[in-house]
């Protein structure tokens, strides 16, 4: 085994642990500082995978801005935990359901991506961290996703200012 592969061993480890801290801690504030290790841990598979752009724009957005701002709204906040975990046993049964249709849901995408893998590859994999190839493949072939996406934005920061 090189120095790569147990490099990627080790950030898949810290990054498996990291999730599962995420949704067991028992404090929020625990809960987002291990989101912020699993976002490096991710960043760090992003830069063996030789994509530096999408590394560092997860780290920037992702635990510059959006996990600073979480956890000071968090620690501004009085939450009171007791009385969020009164009804988890009666909603239980609904988040199963849900949760086993979207694992289902998720199975079934990855599954037809490995039965019948599409012959169309634009982005080589020796240019996909290329920021200008990235551009190019998203105004090019994913304008209309990365419109609506754009327009699903636009919509939560004007509902978020209702």
């Amino acid at each position: 085994m090189d120095f790569v592969t147990a490099l990627f061993y080790a950030f898949s480890a810290i990054l498996l642990l990291a999730a599962t801290q995420v949704i067991t801690a028992r404090s929020p504030v625990h809960a987002a500082l291990f989101l912020v290790l699993s976002f490096f841990s991710a960043a760090g598979i992003w830069l063996l995978l030789k994509a530096e752009f999408l590394a560092i724009v997860l780290v920037l957005v992702y635990v510059g801005a959006v996990m600073v701002l979480f956890l000071f709204v968090v620690m501004m906040l009085d939450i009171n935990l007791d009385k969020l975990r009164e009804g988890f046993w009666g909603r239980l049964p609904l988040a199963a359901i849900v949760g086993v249709i979207v694992a289902l849901e998720m199975s079934a995408v990855l599954l037809k991506g490995f039965l019948r893998p599409d012959n169309h590859i634009a982005v080589k994999p020796s240019n996909i961290g290329d920021t200008k190839a990235l551009g190019i493949e998203i105004f090019t072939n994913y304008v209309f996703a990365f419109e609506v996406a754009a327009a699903i934005l636009l919509l939560a920061i004007v509902a978020a200012l209702r």
